[in-house]
Order: structure tokens, then sequence, then C-alpha cells
């Protein structure tokens, strides 16, 4: 049996033009985003070879292709795609992401704003259950 073992990206900050309002999709504004990826490392902790894992460098490029790409109204939008982003590789079997916007359009003091959500591997028995 493998462990599910984790794979952490935290603070990937990358402009984008996310909101409801206008002025954010015009102004755009850094988003900070966490990534937790669940999988098991053991193959590539034997191998040594970056082919047996995820590549994080990679996975970064594209979750900033994300955040830089087309506008959403929600964070929460957003974090399911990033989600969707690092599920497209097989291994990973769930993956929970925080996207933070600091900068929200709030007119009170505040330190941040974030929307996290946990998403997992849909396995094939659970769907022919449907």
């Amino acid at each position: 049996m493998d462990f599910l073992d984790e794979i952490v990206l935290t603070g990937l900050t990358v402009f984008g033009r996310h909101g409801v309002y206008d002025h954010e999709r015009e102004n755009g504004q850094e988003f900070t985003i966490d990534l937790r990826l669940m999988m098991p490392l053991g193959a590539a902790a034997a191998s040594d070879d970056v082919l047996d894992t995820v590549h994080y460098g990679e996975l970064a490029e594209k979750v900033a292709a994300v955040v830089a790409g087309e506008p959403v109204n929600l964070i929460e939008t957003l974090a399911e795609r990033i989600a969707d982003v690092a599920l497209s590789d097989s291994r990973v079997h769930s993956v929970c992401v925080t996207v933070h916007k600091p900068h929200a359009p709030i007119a009170l003091t505040f330190s941040d704003v974030a929307v996290t959500v946990h998403r997992a591997r849909k396995h094939p028995a659970m769907e022919s259950s449907r």
C-alpha cells in the first residue's frame, strides 16, 4: 500500500483580473495561491527521478497561467480551475487550493480574504455507481 504524501507550494503570487467589479477587472491585482497535493511519493524517492513526481516548477507555471488568464467573478471559481490543473496529473489523489485576495474591495481594514477548496480524484467505481 502506498501512503499519501504531500507536495506543498505556498505563496505563489500572480497578477490577475478577477472580481465582480469592473474596476477589479480593469486594474487587476495580485492573488496568492497555496497548493497541497496528496499523492504517493515513494516511487520518486526510490528512483530520484523528477519524472516520477509532479514537477512543482511546471505546476507553478500552469497555475500562474490560470491566474493570469481568463477573468472570473469569484475566487471560488478560480480555486476550482486551479484544482482541476493539479488533478490533471493522474498521480495526484487530492488537492487543497487556497486563493488569497489580499486587496479585495472591502472598505474596512483587513489582512486577507481567502477561499480554500478541497478536491479529490473521482474514482471509476464511484462514477459507475451513479
